[in-house]
């Protein structure tokens, strides 16, 4: 049951993502000629007053044809319009994501009673660095080797992106910054009622619940997907994860179902995978606006670079060339896409044997 509605939610975050493209293409005047949801053969279609509506076999994707005439004859072709006019089009799919992924969260915190802020309460019965020079109750900490906390969560994940130890903490005390280089935080043993837990003998502030915090938390959150994109491709960079990490349609639905199959409840499921779809959502529009050929952010960032050509030489460029790019660029791309595919089908498969 968890993989049928995994599936169908993946495909209709696809879908936003495309009747973003659809709805700014209408309303800039570009005329749309097919609008699909998902790849491959046709299930059903409907013609409308001049769009092809159409559901595809396989839900991995969809698109928004628009009318491109490169010799911009058609007033009503995606070329013939004004640059401006192009990039937000190309720009909207992404902007549609992260509205969606921002309203996705609303609905799951708003049963939320609270939420953990980054405020020391008290500190654990036999914590070692208490004091001026170390970590007080009252203490809040702004970051944690560089990266800034908003709210509890976020010590839990760059602690354990830290790999403990040692690290860098601001610390804003009675109005003034604290830096404590090199501090010494690791998981310890700590028994509280009774109960002996490994934990980093810090207890943090619960803020209330009010319209103005949901709003401020949905805000955050959905910022913070982006910064989670940010750290997944530093991690890329560095070496600490690879290609092999990359994760594509089958694998973020076998995910989906892990979550609500391992969730306590089928209401906790729902909430648990709508929140993960809202993360795959904003990983989605950050992904298609980085400047990347073939992808929104590519054509958008190749607009821009044409137009100080053509500023600069004074010459039109001819729309040819920016074809041959994206295509080129697109085959890779499919290449990338069917590596992926394979990596998820052989990380189920290897962690099924397992």
């Amino acid at each position: 049951m968890y993989i049928v509605i995994a599936i169908i939610a993946f495909s209709l975050l696809i879908a936003v993502h495309e009747l973003g493209h659809f709805i700014a293409a209408k309303l800039m005047g570009v005329r749309v000629n097919e609008f699909a949801i998902g790849m491959g053969p046709k299930l059903l279609k409907k013609q409308g007053k001049e769009t092809l509506y159409t559901l595809r076999a396989l839900p991995i994707g969809g698109f928004c044809s628009m009318e491109e005439d490169e010799e911009a004859r058609d007033s009503r072709s995606f070329t013939a319009k004004s640059r401006i006019r192009r990039v937000f089009i190309l720009a909207a799919g992404g902007i549609a994501n992260f509205l969606a992924a921002f309203i996705i969260i609303v609905i799951t915190v708003s049963q939320m009673s609270g939420f953990v802020g980054t405020t020391i309460t008290d500190l654990a019965e036999g914590f070692p660095n208490e004091g001026a020079d170390g970590l007080m109750a009252g203490d809040r900490i702004v970051s944690i080797n560089g990266e800034r906390l908003y709210y509890g969560e976020d010590f839990s994940l760059f602690m354990q992106l830290s790999g403990g130890g040692y690290v860098d903490l601001v610390v804003s005390r009675d109005g003034e910054t604290i830096r404590l280089n090199r501090f010494p935080l690791e998981l310890r043993e700590y028994t509280s009622n009774g109960v002996t837990r490994l934990r980093y003998g810090l207890y943090f502030n619960l803020i209330e619940t009010s319209v103005w915090e949901h709003l401020k938390y949905s805000c955050y959150a959905t910022m913070n997907f982006v910064r989670f994109v940010r750290i997944s491709v530093a991690l890329l960079i560095s070496g600490n994860a690879g290609v092999q990490d990359l994760a594509g349609p089958v694998r973020m639905v076998e995910m989906m179902n892990t979550i609500g199959q391992t969730s306590p409840s089928f209401g906790e499921a729902l909430g648990n995978i709508a929140r993960f779809l809202a993360l795959i959502g904003v990983n989605i529009a950050v992904v298609n606006l980085l400047p990347i050929p073939a992808m929104d952010g590519g054509r958008i960032t190749l607009l821009f670079v044409t137009w100080v050509i053509e500023k600069t030489t004074r010459r039109t460029l001819d729309p040819k060339y920016e074809r041959y790019i994206h295509s080129a660029a697109l085959f890779l791309l499919m290449g990338l896409m069917v590596f992926i595919l394979i990596n998820d089908v052989m990380n189920i498969v290897n962690s099924s044997n397992g």
